[in-house]
């Protein structure tokens, strides 16, 4: 079974090529699904969390309040990087797991985890092949400011926050250019 990592920065394109790669076959581990599971109401990394944060960022309803969550650590570095600490091991061992029930089962020929800071967590070992999504800086503000309503500020904010996506590139082992249509990203993704 190969694992493939894909990575970039925010508003690249990383789901997109994973979603490529699930149709070309792969099973896909999806860290941002795996993160929000983790901060359910009651789990370890939610008790810690709200410990760690304040009551200000639950909703009625007990679940986290993402985008207050987000204001508070995009604004304070340290903020983050007490967040980074509770949430990247609750998610590196879930993967780790589930990459563990994938091998037992011998029917899978490659998995692809989504994790946008699989270089930052320095889980790069858990890979076999780093896949390094990037577009145009232009287009990357565009699609952040679009999807998520997020002004100008906001969108620096998150992408100030992770790794240079050069850094990224110079480790990995596939580079696709997600700036210059659909058609021409599964292209590259079929080729890997």
């Amino acid at each position: 079974m190969v694992v493939i990592g894909v990575t970039g920065s925010f508003g690249m394109g990383k789901s997109t090529v994973a979603k490529m790669f699930k149709e070309a076959g792969a099973v896909v581990l999806d860290a941002d699904v795996l993160a929000r599971e983790a901060m359910e109401p009651k789990r370890l990394a939610w008790r810690r969390i709200v410990a760690t944060f304040g009551e200000q960022i639950v909703n009625d309803d007990q679940t986290i309040y993402r985008r207050a969550l987000a204001r508070v650590v995009f604004a304070d570095s340290q903020a983050r990087q007490r967040l980074e600490q509770i949430l990247h091991p609750q998610v590196l061992r879930r993967i780790k797991q589930e990459l563990h029930r994938l091998r037992r089962k011998r029917l899978v020929r490659a998995v692809v985890l989504d994790v946008p800071l699989l270089v930052e967590a320095g889980a790069q070992g858990l890979v076999d092949v780093l896949v390094v999504v990037v577009t145009p800086t232009k287009i990357q503000r565009e699609r952040l400011a679009n999807k998520y309503g997020w002004t100008e500020d906001e969108v620096t904010q998150r992408i100030e926050a992770q790794l240079d996506v050069s850094a990224k590139v110079a480790l990995a082992d596939a580079v696709v250019d997600n700036g210059n249509g659909v058609d021409a990203t599964r292209t590259q993704v079929k080729r890997i």
